[in-house]
Parts: structure tokens; sequence; C-alpha cells
């Protein structure tokens, strides 16, 4: 009865059996029993028989004997057996119900989000053993399947084997068991009966809490609401891992250091112990980006350091737009001077920027460079201009070079350097440590400047525990990397250059310069951004970004594509030329 996307489980599995060619539907009731027979009897689809098989010790009992109650049902006919807390895609039972073996186990590969029993399958099939919950072990996932719990079983197989051991189970072991370790017994003997059929990418879910109901009303979300379904998760696609996320923007090469083999090798110490206070964490901080331990704030990611930021700013505050909307989202839009570029890749310049804020004078300044999400970006020269012209006109000038690590020339391009701050004490540089190393789970960011006023009044702000254990072990660790993160920019600028030929292809996009580690596209009629969005994400299970949140761009008309692996940009490559082939 629980409702996905405000239709209730058993409606919805109703409606998809009422479309096979089935002799009846038995369903066994227990807690509430009378309550869902009256709601079943009030939707049941026309024509579709349905007989109930009551277990009135439910709440002593568990699915073996529900079945039990059944079994005589099952030697009538072929039957199919479904569990009641499931949600899959229509096309799951012609291809269970097309197959040519008589008895199926539906199963699918392994992901992290998976419980109950798994089942080891060999070339032809057939399934090699059910592996209980007690016998779990993580090294052995990647040869293993989950049951989807539901399987089509032949008369014969329910006569001869299945209801036997059924009954000689429940005998010996009791009623409080599950229906799987039937199916586990059978296996032991060697018996080629029950094949498994991996179900591939068709849909499904196990509906257990309400997490899992959360996930799959993201899964099985209406067209209209499939996109803001997953735009609002703002992360955590590990619960999707099917899904290519072209939306989030981290690098693909770092993570591919060994430094991640010495934190997973430090996993359980890391997890078991305290992190340092502030004092230690800004000295690796100094260490790992050169500045002055006076100068330097590492931060809970740069988004904490943008609140505490931010809410040390007074007066106005020039932006570019369209841009990371995080700096701006947390004044009054009052408070807010937007330069917009008139040109149709959004480029601008040092020079553009004096200009227009000349005219209108502002008392900060920000600036992400490369900028996010048109990929513009001004060379260092030209922001030391920019920045001389800020201080000799008193404006705090605010630099976010979260991305700067992906441009060309990234090596001479940060401004984290004690004499550039010293001679710019009213600028402040934002760095975000989860896009350039590809780390976004450490949630690490720092905040850079020669105002010791504003740096010492940031750390009072932040908690004393502000960066977790492993945050900290990743800075006290990392400069024995640092040949391992020049490779790794020095690769993803090639694959960039690479993914920028394959996009410039697709005749239904007008593909941006970037120096960034993502690409902003124009969606040319008759495509829109949303609908192109909605098509990968539907047809391709690939996530991009719509902008639909962009201030300073026209809506529903520009895509952001993340620069991810060779790979994975292949298949977004292909999954594009697909859709302009049909």
């Amino acid at each position: 009865m629980v409702a996905v996307n405000g239709t209730p489980l058993i409606d919805r599995m109703l409606r998809q059996l009422a479309q096979l060619e089935l002799k009846r539907v038995v369903i066994v009731v227990g807690y509430e029993g009378q309550k869902l027979i009256e709601h079943i009897e009030s939707v049941r689809p026309e024509g579709l028989v349905i007989e109930y098989v009551e277990n009135p010790i439910y709440d002593r009992t568990n699915n073996i004997y529900s079945l039990a109650l059944a079994k005589e049902k099952m030697m009538d006919d072929d039957t199919l057996l479904l569990e009641s807390d499931l949600i899959v895609e229509d096309r799951m039972f012609p291809l269970l119900l097309d197959n040519e073996f008589p008895n199926i186990a539906l199963v699918a590969k392994y992901e992290t989000w998976m419980d109950g029993t798994m089942v080891r399958i060999d070339e032809d099939c057939n399934i090699a053993n059910f592996v209980p919950k007690a016998d779990f072990r993580y090294a052995d996932t990647d040869t293993y399947y989950k049951t989807v719990n539901i399987y089509k079983f032949s008369r014969e197989f329910s006569e001869s084997k299945y209801v036997p051991f059924l009954e000689a189970y429940t005998r010996s072991v009791g009623n409080n068991e599950y229906y799987e370790n039937v199916l586990r017994i059978i296996s032991f003997l060697n018996s080629h009966d029950l094949k498994a059929l991996p179900v591939g990418d068709i849909k499904w879910y196990e509906i257990d809490d309400k997490q899992d109901l959360d996930i799959a009303e993201a899964l099985f979300s209406s067209p209209e609401a499939l996109l803001k379904k997953y735009y609002t998760r703002y992360g955590g696609f590990w619960r999707f891992p099917q899904m290519l996320d072209f939306c989030y923007l981290v690098n693909p090469y770092f993570r591919r250091s060994k430094i991640i083999d010495e934190l997973e090798a430090n996993f359980r110490t890391l997890l078991g112990e305290y992190p340092s206070g502030m004092k230690v964490n800004t000295l690796l901080a100094s260490k790992c980006w050169g500045v002055s331990e006076r100068y330097i704030i590492p931060g809970n990611g740069a988004a904490e350091l943008i609140k505490a930021l931010m809410e040390h700013i007074e007066g106005t505050f020039g932006v570019v737009r369209p841009t990371f909307e995080e700096y701006p989202n947390r004044l009054e839009e009052s408070r807010v001077e937007a330069f917009v570029p008139q040109n149709r890749d959004f480029r601008y310049t040092a020079d553009d920027l004096m200009a227009h804020f000349a005219q209108h004078p502002v008392d900060n300044l920000l600036l992400i460079n490369p900028d996010n999400p048109s990929g513009n970006f001004i060379a260092l020269p030209d922001v030391l201009r920019l920045a001389d012209w800020c201080e000799s006109r008193g404006i705090r000038f605010i630099i976010d070079e979260s991305f700067v690590d992906f441009s060309e020339a990234w090596q001479t391009s940060s401004l984290l350097r004690d004499d550039y701050l010293e001679a710019h004490p009213h600028m402040a540089v934002m760095k975000s440590i989860s896009k350039s190393y590809g780390v976004p789970g450490l949630r690490l960011g720092i905040l850079a400047s020669a105002d010791v006023d504003l740096i010492a009044a940031l750390k009072r702000e932040v908690s004393i525990w502000n960066i977790n254990s492993f945050a900290e072990f990743f800075m006290q660790i990392f400069t024995k990397y640092e040949g391992d993160y020049q490779r790794a920019c020095d690769r993803f600028i090639d694959v960039r250059t690479q993914f920028l030929r394959g996009l410039a292809e697709i005749p239904y996009l007008h593909v941006m310069p970037t120096q960034a580690n993502f690409v902003l596209c124009e969606v040319l009629p008759p495509h829109t951004a949303n609908g192109l969005a909605l098509q990968l994400l539907r047809d391709a299970n690939i996530l991009v970004s719509a902008c639909s949140a962009k201030k300073g761009i026209a809506p529903d008309r520009y895509v952001r594509l993340a620069v991810r692996s060779q790979e994975d940009n292949d298949r977004l490559l292909a999954a594009l030329k697909k859709i302009n082939e049909q």
C-alpha cells in the first residue's frame, strides 16, 4: 500500500499483471488484510481474477509460511511468484515470460544498495549457489547477483521439487524462515532446474524503508518530475550506480593515484580517531598550497567557507552572470550588481569588468576563474591587473579558482602565493579541493587572504573539528603524490581537447570554449535543454545539467556537460549522436 509518486505499489503491480495472460492472481494477506482486500477490490482491473489466502499468524511467521499457505495453488498451474515490496518496469514481465526456460529466478548484478539473498551463477546461467546474509563477503561482490524476488516456476517443478522441499523444510526448521532457503537447498543438489536471468538495465527497486522509497520515487518519476528529482538531491549518486553523472564536476584522473590506496589502507584508523583542530589543519593546508599559516583557512568544503565569508561581506557585491550562484544567493538581490556579457559565448575580459564596475561601483567583486558555467578564463597577468584595480579603489576582490588547475597554463595561473596576497590585502582566494582533486566526499576547501583579521575571524567561527580525519590525512600525505596530480591534470587537458572535438560534431549543439572541467553548450532548435537532459537520463541513464537555476541566461536553452574520463565522454558522445539520428 506504500505509494510511489502517488500510486500504491499494489495498484501498479495489478495494472502490470492485468496486461499478461494469466488465469488468476493469488494474494497472500496478513497485516490489515481486510483493508487491503477492500482496497484491491476497489481498484481491481477489469477481467483480472483475484483470489485471497490469509495468513492469520503473520506476526509470528515469515514469508516461507505465507507461501506454504498457497502451495496447493502453485501445484495447479505454472506460477509467477512476486514479492509485495517491489517496483519494476513493465518490461520486466515479458523478459521473464518470453524466456524459454520453465523455471527462472530474475537476478541483478550486485550493487551497494542491495540487501538480502545473493546468488552466484555459472556461464550457463545456472544458479551455482545461494549466499545467505550471514555468508556475505564484500571481497566477493564481483561474483554476486541479487535475487529480484520475482520467479517463474513450472507446475512440474512446484509439484516434484519446490513444494516437497518446502514442506520438509518447514517441518524441520520452522515457519519463521525465508522461502529462498528452499531454493538454496535445491541448488545444493547440483540441480539445473532453476536458471538465473539477469535483468540488465531494466529498472527495479525493493522498498524496505523511507530511504528506499525516496530512491524509488526518483527512479520511477514521471517525465515531468524526473529531472527535478535528481537535481534536488545535490549528490549522493552512488545510490544510482548505473547512472553516469555529467552534472557534478570533479577531476576524473587524480583518483587513480595511489593516494586513494593509502587512504583506503588507513580507513579503519581514520574512522576511529578524532581529527586535529584548526591549528594543525591550518599547518597542513599551508604545507600543501604554499601559503603562510596566517593567511589560510581550511574548510569543510568550499561551501562552508563561502557561507562564512559571505556573512562578513558588507555593501554591494559585483558578479558576472551566468555564474556559480552560491555566493550571491547568500545576499539580498538588491545588493547584487550583475554584469552579463552581451555575446553568444558569454566571453568577457578584465577590461570588460573594470569598465562595467567603474560605471556601476561595488564594494566587493567576485570572479570565478574559469567561470561556471561559461568556462570563460582570464589569464594571470590580466587577473593581477584586475586585482590592482580593485585594490586601488578599496574593493574587496574575491577570486574563486576552484577550476584553475584545469586551465592549460594551470601551473602558473594560481594566486595562492604569499607575494600576490600581500600585494593585494583586500583580495581573498577560494579553492574547492573537491573539484580539482576529484575527492568531493572528503569535503575540503581552502580560503587564503593577507587580510589576517578576516582569516582570524573566520577561524573563530567554524567548529573546532570542521575537517574530518579523512580530509586531514589527505593533506598530510598529499605532497608525496604531487607528481601524480601533475600527470592527472596534463592527462585531463588532452582528454578535454578530444571531448570538445567530438561535441563539435553534434549539429544541434553550439559548443563554447572552455578552460574548465566542463563545457557550456547552447542547445539549438528543435531541441531544448530540458528535453535533451530528460532524453539522456531516460534513454541513456546519463545526467547532465540543464542550467535551469542559472541567472543571466535564457531558460531551457543551455546544458553544461562535465568532462569525465575518455570512456565516459565517449559514452555521452554516442548518446548525443543517437539522439541526432532519431
